[in-house]
C-alpha cells in the first residue's frame, strides 16, 4: 500500500478516481451492490456489524472472501458489534457507544488519507443501515479538520440500484457493467450463502437489468438527520407488528431512539471537529 499523502494535501474526489477510497457498511454483504465499484477501486473497507441478526453466527467470512475476490482489504473496524448489541444500544440510547465507532472511523479517513468515503444510505429500512450513515458523516466532520472533507457518496440497499433524486444526478457516479462485469456480480452475490433468499428476492422485484447499473449518490455530511421526522420509517412500522406477534419487546422509533443519537453524533462530531 502506498504512502498516505499528508493531511494538508489530500483532497476530495469523486469514487471513480479517488486514490484511497474507503467503504463503510452496516452489514456483511452490503458490497455485493455496488461489487464492480469495489472491484475497479479497491477500497479498504470498514463493516460495522456481523451480520448475526438474530442468530449467534455472524457472516464475517463470506464477506472477506468477497473482499479477497475483488482485492478490496478489510479495515481496522470490522465486525466490532453484533446486530443484537446494536440494537440494544439504540434502544438504551448508549450514544457513546457509536461516538466511539465515529472517532474510530475519523481515525482511520486521517491516518489512510482517505479521499472519498463510500456508504449505506438512509432508507428508512433498517435503523443499523440508517445509524451507519449518521456515524459515517460524523466522522467525515471529523476528518475534515486541517483539510478539505474526504468526498461522501452512499447507494441504496433496498431501493432500485440505479435511483438517483434529479438534482443529485449530475454529480452522482456512475458504473454500467459489461457483461463479464455483470455475470461475476450475480455469481459472488449467488455464492454468498447467508443471502441467497435476499439476493433471489431482490432479482425477482427489480429483474436482472437494475443490477447492471451501480450509483453512487453525493450524501451531505452537514445534513443532522437525513430524515424527515414527520414521515414514519419502514423499521418502526415493521417493529410494531412484531411487538404486536409476540417476537420484540420493544419498538425501535425515530424520534425517541434515532433521532437523539443524531443529535448526539452532530455534537459529538463538533467538538471533535
Amino acid at each position: 500500500m502506498t504512502t498516505p499523502p499528508s493531511d494538508d494535501s489530500v483532497q476530495p474526489a469523486d469514487p471513480g478516481h479517488a486514490r484511497t477510497p474507503l467503504l463503510v457498511i452496516a452489514h456483511p454483504g452490503h458490497e455485493l451492490r455496488i461489487l464492480g465499484w469495489m472491484g475497479r477501486m479497491r477500497p479498504l473497507v470498514c463493516v460495522l456489524t456481523d451480520g448475526s441478526g438474530s442468530r449467534d453466527e455472524g457472516r464475517l467470512e463470506s464477506t472477506t472472501r468477497v473482499l479477497e475476490h475483488t482485492g478490496a482489504s478489510a479495515g481496522p473496524v470490522y465486525g466490532v458489534m453484533s446486530d443484537k448489541e446494536v440494537y440494544a444500544a439504540i434502544l438504551g440510547h448508549d450514544h457513546e457507544r457509536f461516538a466511539r465507532l465515529a472517532d474510530d472511523l475519523a481515525g482511520v479517513m486521517t491516518a489512510r488519507g482517505a479521499d472519498c468515503v463510500v456508504g449505506d444510505a438512509i432508507e428508512g429500512y433498517n435503523p443499523s443501515h440508517d445509524v451507519c450513515r449518521l456515524v459515517i458523516n460524523a466522522a467525515v466532520r471529523m476528518a475534515s479538520r486541517g483539510r478539505a472533507a474526504p468526498a461522501n457518496y452512499d447507494y441504496l440497499l433496498v431501493g432500485p440500484p440505479g435511483e438517483c433524486p434529479v438534482e443529485l444526478r449530475d454529480r452522482a457516479y456512475f458504473l454500467q457493467l459489461d457483461d463479464a462485469a455483470l455475470d461475476d456480480k450475480l455469481q459472488a452475490a449467488r455464492c454468498y450463502p447467508e443471502l441467497t433468499a435476499e439476493v433471489e428476492h431482490a432479482l425477482d422485484k427489480f429483474g436482472l437489468a437494475p443490477f447492471r447499473t451501480e450509483c453512487l449518490r453525493p450524501s451531505d455530511h452537514t445534513s443532522r438527520y437525513g430524515w424527515d421526522p414527520a414521515v414514519t420509517p419502514h423499521y418502526e412500522t415493521f417493529g410494531e407488528q412484531r411487538v404486536a406477534a409476540g417476537v420484540y419487546r420493544d419498538v425501535l422509533r425515530f424520534r425517541e431512539h434515532v433521532m437523539p443519537l443524531a443529535d448526539a453524533l452532530w455534537t459529538h462530531s463538533e467538538r471533535n471537529a
